[in-house]
């Protein structure tokens, strides 16, 4: 049975798998493509215990040498054991850490100052958002149930960011619109993620194992890193070749626009309405083609119970094959905003 994104959301919630803990080496390739967007700068890694996380430890540890102003983590205060933390924490706390201070080039428990919040350390709690004030850039991996909360929040205090969701978060109507409005994009890496998990974690299916030390993992796909730190990638426009065939490029039953099943194959010579995949995102340039909408937004279901006297699922365009018309996965709609014939 196929899930919906809600689908896996609530499960999330329900069966407590919402935490994963990011490898240090899965932080570190993809932040050394923004050095230069640190230095001077105060990190904060706010869905994070700094006791286990990898986010603090390698920010901790890269302090001098991308430069920055200042670390912050906080800690969530545990209603489970092992819900938001690998150890049981009665108490929320917050660490700072302000670099080397005794010059011996070790990160320093005497170093790192830690405080007790009053409040549960939910990233947005009164006390939490003023930390969150107070810094310049957010880096963390947050609960998969609130990452629709997470970031608009981040975008509407005005905040730098480059955090780990699932790609399938882009297209959602809390999510989609700030991509339209270039206010978020997607990072460099995007594919399969393997994330530590805590020991109560229900392990389902070939994509989550215990490896020799006990230690359990779930991998998990269509990982990408949002953020709206710089990222050179997005300005390099994509070099069309292909040209339009409309058998190829069928017409939707349900909007008016053709299909492209992948971004390399967008043509060249067709300067209406294109559906793309969800993954296009990752090779998106503003500068060469507009975000039109996705087929939640545009598709015309009314059109698709008239002929099959109902709808199966959530919105999605259709194609007609013969007789029949048939459910597509999900598409993004773009349109050129050149004028060339070739780019």
């Amino acid at each position: 049975m196929k899930r919906t994104l809600n689908t896996t959301i609530n499960r999330s919630k329900n069966e407590k798998n919402d935490e994963h803990y990011t490898q240090l080496a899965d932080i570190e390739n993809e932040v050394r493509h923004y050095r230069d967007q640190f230095r001077g700068k105060t990190v904060l890694c706010n869905c994070d215990d700094p006791r286990c996380s990898n986010f603090f430890k390698y920010f901790t540890r890269s302090f001098e040498i991308l430069g920055l102003k200042r670390v912050i983590a906080t800690c969530y205060k545990s209603q489970d054991v092992d819900l938001f933390t690998q150890k049981s924490c009665e108490k929320a706390v917050y660490q700072i850490y302000d670099g080397d201070a005794n010059g011996n080039r070790e990160v320093d428990d005497e170093e790192i100052d830690v405080k007790e919040l009053e409040g549960d350390g939910s990233f947005d709690s009164p006390e939490c958002l003023r930390l969150l004030d107070e810094a310049d850039i957010v880096v963390t991996n947050p609960p998969f149930s609130r990452f629709l909360d997470f970031l608009p929040l981040l975008i509407n205090r005005g905040k730098k960011f480059l955090i780990l969701g699932n790609n399938l978060h882009a297209t959602t109507k809390e999510i989609f619109p700030f991509f339209q409005s270039n206010q978020v994009w997607l990072g460099y890496y995007y594919g399969n993620m393997n994330f530590i998990v805590p020991d109560h974690y229900r392990l389902e299916g070939n994509r989550a194992w215990v490896d020799e030390k006990g230690q359990k993992w779930h991998s998990l796909g269509n990982i990408v890193w949002y953020t709206n730190l710089e990222v050179k990638k997005r300005h390099e426009p994509l070099t069309l070749f292909k040209k339009y065939d409309p058998v190829v490029n069928f017409k939707y039953f349900n909007y008016d626009a053709i299909d492209c099943n992948r971004y390399t194959d967008i043509p060249m010579d067709y300067f209406g309405e294109i559906g793309v995949p969800i993954t296009y995102l990752c090779h998106h340039n503003p500068d060469q083609f507009e975000l039109v909408g996705t087929a939640l937004q545009l598709a015309d279901m009314q059109k698709v119970k008239d002929r099959m006297g109902r709808c199966d699922g959530g919105r999605r365009f259709y194609r007609e094959e013969g007789s029949r018309i048939v459910r597509m996965f999900d598409r993004i709609v773009i349109r050129r905003k050149d004028g060339n014939h070739a780019s």
